[in-house]
């Protein structure tokens, strides 16, 4: 394997919640804000199912220093554009305040079949994420390496885990957005897959079984990205912090690269057991990185933090050849004060204000780095 190879391109997706200042709720504007940011960015910003959100795509990035400068620069064209609406811009899992009821849904082509499909699904679709995509030229090898990265979705929820709150309420869970975004025929941990024949002929089954009605409606948390050669990692909440997120998307590469490799040396991946992995995905959307996690790969509980350790140790090789190893440890050294869902909680706890949670996710979302245009 050449060095071009182990040290694959790396895109990310976020989504995000437009804010009214004066009320701190969501607010209805996606397709505005959408129309005055498309034109800084024309092929990196679009809107997303309901009117309460925005989002932006990185291109293909080299290495952490050029992914951050990618992020601040689309943050600021939509902190811009939100602005120019008198509308604020929040990186958050859950909307804070204001969604409760059927959300506003965008009048988009792509999502008219959904709608039609998935009835009143479609209404309660608040939640912004956090997408990698990390590059892999073949089908055959992107199926498995999901296969590989099935054990370690859990530990991704933890650490960006970033959605205790819903309309105004402390759901008691970090992730709120992962404990409640499964009722979708086709999301949450993807199934193992033997072969990418395998993969094609299911997802072929749940099209024709009205489950899935296109490929963008196939929302495992990790799969083969269905127009790009790439590996989609779509399992995190969207983070206020682009250090945090910077790093979380070295560390996801690095897991692919790892996997990518063992795959090569004949390995199909660890058949994890499904109920172990939904109960792991639940135990770490509840607690994040605090307390005790359960392990999918063995089903004992385990310190959440060693469970992080072990990740970084398995994705160790690929990170040191991207030279993103010392960077990367550092930052996950120091879980303790990591934890986007501690922080909302921290700044709820001043004064037991929600409206202080969205201020202190629209200030940490908020970047002053200068506006980016289209290359």
């Amino acid at each position: 394997m050449t060095s071009g190879e182990r040290v694959p391109t790396l895109g990310v997706e976020e989504e995000y919640f437009l804010i009214d200042p004066e009320s701190r709720d969501v607010a209805p504007a996606g397709s505005r804000v959408l129309r005055r940011a498309a034109t800084v960015l024309p092929s990196r910003i679009s809107g997303e199912l309901t009117e309460y959100q925005i989002e932006a795509k990185t291109p293909p990035c080299t290495g952490m220093d050029d992914l951050r400068s990618h992020l601040a620069g689309m943050r600021s064209v939509l902190t811009q554009a939100a602005a120019e609406e008198g509308l604020c811009l929040a990186a958050s899992g859950t909307p804070v305040r204001g969604a409760a009821g059927p959300v506003p849904l965008r009048d988009e082509p792509a999502y008219r079949r959904g709608l039609t499909a998935y009835k009143a699904l479609n209404e309660t679709h608040t939640h912004c994420a956090l997408h990698t995509h990390v590059h892999v030229p073949d089908l055959e090898d992107a199926v498995l390496v999901c296969n590989h990265l099935r054990p370690w979705l859990p530990t991704l929820i933890a650490m960006s885990a970033n959605s205790p709150f819903q309309d105004g309420r402390d759901t008691g869970y970090a992730s709120w957005r992962t404990a409640s975004g499964g009722q979708w025929p086709v999301a949450g941990p993807p199934p193992y897959f033997t072969s990418a024949d395998h993969y094609k002929q299911l997802c072929t089954t749940l099209g024709d079984a009205g489950a899935a009605v296109g490929d963008h409606t196939l929302l495992w948390d990790v799969r083969p990205s269905a127009h790009l050669p790439t590996v989609e990692i779509r399992t995190m909440d969207v983070i206020a912090s682009i250090e945090e997120t910077v790093v979380l998307a070295a560390l996801v590469r690095a897991t692919v690269v790892q996997s990518l490799e063992q795959v090569r040396r004949g390995d199909p991946g660890p058949p994890v057991c499904p109920a172990l992995l939904r109960a792991a995905y639940w135990r770490s959307a509840r607690d994040g990185c605090r307390g005790h996690a359960l392990d999918a790969r063995t089903g004992k509980l385990a310190p959440a933090t060693q469970l992080v350790r072990d990740l970084v140790d398995f994705a160790r090789p690929a990170l040191e050849e991207s030279g993103e190893l010392a960077a990367v440890t550092a930052a996950t050294d120091q879980l303790a004060d990591w934890g986007g869902a501690q922080r909302q909680r921290a700044a709820f706890a001043h004064r037991g204000s929600s409206r202080d949670v969205v201020d202190h996710l629209v200030q940490h979302t908020t970047s002053t780095t200068p506006t980016l245009r289209e290359d």
